[in-house]
């Protein structure tokens, strides 16, 4: 399809939607808009460059209409898929907007398109303040830490995007998001979902109010090696991640880890049968802990008594 003919059909979509006083004409529309946006960076440039485009899709995704809304805001999320639209699609208004869809979550496809679009326009660094300044951090750290929704895979994609900011890092620590992603972890609702709380986690860590927080956990260490005792991969390299930040921090950590007596068996299993990020972290456990002053954990775990 020419570009003189895409931009026929999008004005001509545009229009229906807008207009239309039939709801399958206007579905009809928007689900063009969707199709020709999907997979072409050309279209949504044509899309995004056509007068009006963005405020109709705006104002069509505060609709009513369960699949209205999400059909406008998956087209905004097709456009976001373009580097050079992020900044321009992250105006106050609209991130006002998905912040009232994560609020509520009345819609479990609404709340995953929105959450979807956060973490796309997120990945502009230039967005991430506007996001951390508009509230969405905590506005995504009270829906994990609320009950189990259909969204919450995206939500901790979107927060684990956010948090890359030290400011926002900052905002999610003093909103509590330490303890809900814990939760989370804790949980048995599903061990993918443990696996991005640890990545979250793992990304506040990198600064100090993170990691802090982690060290303040009851029980850190021990959760963290439960973690190493699953069957996700993921979680279990999100928790060694962890274990080697706290290392770094507290000799308390250690001591706490050495105390245990299955965690250097453990450590010495994942760093020949894991993944291989898992095998990395593993092995610079497994360094760290023998760079350790043993001698005052002996006592503590009879295993050295054997090395």
């Amino acid at each position: 399809m020419s570009s003189a003919r895409v931009r026929e059909v999008i004005r001509q979509c545009l229009s229906e939607a807008q207009s239309s006083d039939f709801h399958e004409a206007e579905q009809k529309a928007l689900q063009t808009l969707v199709s020709i946006t999907k997979v072409s960076p050309l279209n949504r440039n044509l899309l995004a460059l056509t007068e009006g485009a963005i405020p109709a899709l705006l104002t069509l995704s505060k609709s009513s209409s369960d699949i209205i809304q999400i059909l406008s805001l998956s087209i905004l999320f097709n456009l976001s898929l373009n580097p050079d639209l992020k900044q321009s699609l992250a105006d106050i208004e609209t991130i006002h907007h998905l912040n009232s869809i994560i609020a509520t979550l009345n819609s479990e496809e609404s709340g995953r398109v929105a959450s979807s679009l956060v973490c796309s326009l997120a990945m502009l660094d230039k967005n991430k303040a506007k996001f951390g300044v508009a509230g969405t951090i905590q506005l995504l750290v009270k829906a994990i830490a609320g009950p189990r929704c259909p969204a919450a895979h995206h939500l901790l994609s979107s927060l684990a995007e956010l948090v890359r900011f030290h400011g926002n890092c900052t905002l999610a620590v003093r909103e509590g998001a330490v303890q809900a992603l814990i939760q989370v972890v804790e949980s048995t609702d599903g061990e993918d979902l443990a696996g991005t709380s640890l990545l979250v986690l793992a990304l506040l860590a990198r600064f100090d109010e993170g990691l802090n927080a982690l060290r303040k956990t009851d029980q850190i260490v021990s959760k963290m090696v439960d973690v190493l005792k699953g069957r996700c991969m993921l979680s279990k390299e999100g928790a060694a991640e962890i274990l080697l930040l706290l290392f770094e921090e507290s000799e308390g950590c250690v001591r706490d880890a050495l105390r245990l007596p299955d965690f250097s068996t453990l450590i010495a299993d994942i760093s020949v049968r894991g993944s291989a990020r898992a095998r990395e972290k593993a092995a610079l456990l497994l360094k760290k802990i023998m760079d350790a002053d043993l001698d005052s954990y002996v006592d503590a775990n009879p295993m050295f008594s054997q090395w």
